[in-house]
């Protein structure tokens, strides 16, 4: 679905990502790991048109979409949850809901709408609770999936996110990966940037280390999770030479 390769950006005269190479199936969930300042963000942020690519290519769905508008990889099915949400706090909650189905046809906005509409508020109850309320009023959880069900009202074929437990109690943290999951389940291939290593591999099937701008591993979740390179520095456990 996904492919990246030999990726460069930079920000001035700092390069940040150097020829990251990965690519991504449909259907997967695919966890983008690493410490702060690693380059996880930089990458989304390229990948959605948000930061100009020194080098490399991008292609999506067989389309190279390298050096397109934020808007246009929209409407061609990929959407990113930013970190820290970027909500609409003086909308409404169903006013946020219906900002992210903004790029879609009217034809198709007033068919489908209301039945997205249902459907979010389905993964997510609160909100349908919540509706008519002011949505910077919310807590941080719930703004967390308020920001998910408004990318979902996009329609995406990539649902990226972007840091999406940071800040929040353990509870909230386990509601938003089961959401996460329940969408994957039901087809939907997610790109999920993460410091939550444990978390994040539990519901990956593949993942991606970066360190300094450069992917240093890769492979499947599980065998990610017990290396001892990610165990010493992401997990803080010592290996068996320290």
């Amino acid at each position: 679905m996904l492919q990246i390769n030999n990726l460069s950006v930079s920000y001035s005269k700092i390069q940040v990502l150097h020829d990251v190479c990965l690519h991504i199936n449909e259907r997967e969930i695919v966890a983008i790991l690493g410490a702060n300042a690693s380059g996880k963000t930089t990458l989304l942020r390229s990948i959605s048109g948000l930061l100009e690519v020194a080098s490399g290519k991008v292609t999506f769905l067989g389309t190279e979409i390298t050096h397109m508008r934020p808007d246009r990889l929209v409407s061609l099915g990929i959407c990113q949850v930013p970190e820290g949400r970027h909500i609409f706090p003086k909308l409404s909650v169903y006013n946020n809901l219906e900002m992210g189905a903004y790029l879609r046809s009217k034809r198709q906005f007033r068919r489908e709408f209301q039945q997205d509409i249902h459907y979010v508020f389905q993964l997510f109850p609160i909100l349908a609770e919540r509706k008519k309320q002011k949505a910077g009023t919310l807590s941080g959880g719930q703004q967390q999936m308020l920001a998910i069900a408004r990318a979902l009202m996009s329609k995406p074929k990539l649902l990226m996110l972007d840091e999406p437990s940071i800040g929040l109690a353990p509870l909230i943290v386990r509601q938003i990966f089961a959401a996460i999951k329940q969408l994957n389940d039901q087809g939907l291939t997610i790109l999920l940037v993460e410091q939550e290593v444990e978390a994040s591999l539990s519901i990956s099937v593949r993942g991606y280390v970066l360190q300094l701008g450069r992917v240093v591993l890769e492979g499947l979740a599980p065998e990610i999770l017990v290396t001892e390179e990610v165990k010493a520095i992401y997990l803080g456990k010592k290996t068996a030479q320290a």
